[in-house]
């Protein structure tokens, strides 16, 4: 059997007859290598991908193959200047009015333990959301793991109070022109929370960072509007959103909290 592509049937671009536009139309939950340069730090790792177009009203299907062979075209070292233009090109390929790409992969930094200077790494997970319509709109999300200790325990008890580890979370849009490297928006996150945490301590370490916690203890509440704080008075940053998650050790529930700027 012989298919010749002129006398194949294109499906996908025959017209619908529902007449209703879709916001956004694409593959989903791809998981495909990524080789990131994030202000001269390099690294390989796997990305979790997503990438869509807006459908107009009058087309039963978008083209999915064309994903794929767009993300193949983009191999090699990609920026977030590389990632918008393969958004670009996804609009372009796919005839559409908008484009949307993202992709999620985790970042490891070097994090020795703060007292026996003991080497470790830790790792954080990075979301890269772009759309490009008639301008390109690029967002930079981090998840970050940090230490909370509630000041209502360490107030009301005889001793000790309860710790939990807490999830930070911001996404942010920078102002035109600027960026902020992955690790340092780690360490915006980590430097809102009572204490860091560490892949590798020792119990000169666990003594150090206990201590710390209880001299800064936190509320959610307490940690996101330090969180926000930071972001707001950064130049660099046009918009934010960020949130705050605490597992609770001694409730059955967890408690979060979250800023979204104006």
């Amino acid at each position: 059997m012989t298919n010749n592509l002129e006398t194949l049937p294109d499906v996908q671009s025959q017209t619908d007859f529902h007449s209703l536009p879709i916001r956004k139309v694409g593959i989903t939950d791809l998981r495909y290598p990524i080789r990131f340069d994030a202000m001269g730090a390099v690294q390989s790792t796997t990305g979790l991908w997503e990438m869509a177009v807006s459908l107009a009203s009058d087309k039963r299907g978008t083209h999915m193959s064309r994903f794929l062979e767009i993300l193949s075209d983009f191999s090699g070292t990609q920026t977030i200047e590389d990632l918008g233009e393969m958004c670009s090109e996804i609009k372009k390929r796919l005839t559409a009015d908008t484009a949307f790409l993202s992709v999620c992969f985790p970042w490891f930094i070097e994090k020795p333990a703060p007292v026996s200077n003991k080497p470790g790494k830790l790792a954080f997970d990075v979301k890269i959301s772009i759309s490009a319509g008639s301008s390109i709109q690029t967002e930079v999300s981090i998840k970050a793991l940090a230490t909370s200790l509630c000041p209502c325990s360490k107030q009301i008890s005889k001793y000790s109070a309860h710790n939990q580890r807490c999830e930070l979370t911001l996404a942010v849009r920078f102002a035109d022109g600027q960026m902020i490297s992955l690790d340092e928006l780690f360490k915006i996150a980590e430097n809102s929370a009572s204490a860091p945490v560490y892949s590798t301590i020792k119990r000169e370490d666990e003594k150090y960072i206990t201590e710390q916690a209880y001299e800064n203890p936190k509320f959610c509440e307490d940690t996101v509007r330090e969180l926000a704080g930071s972001l707001n008075s950064d130049q660099r940053i046009q918009w934010y959103k960020c949130s705050v998650e605490n597992f609770e050790s001694i409730h059955s529930h967890n408690a979060f909290a979250e800023i979204i700027s104006e």
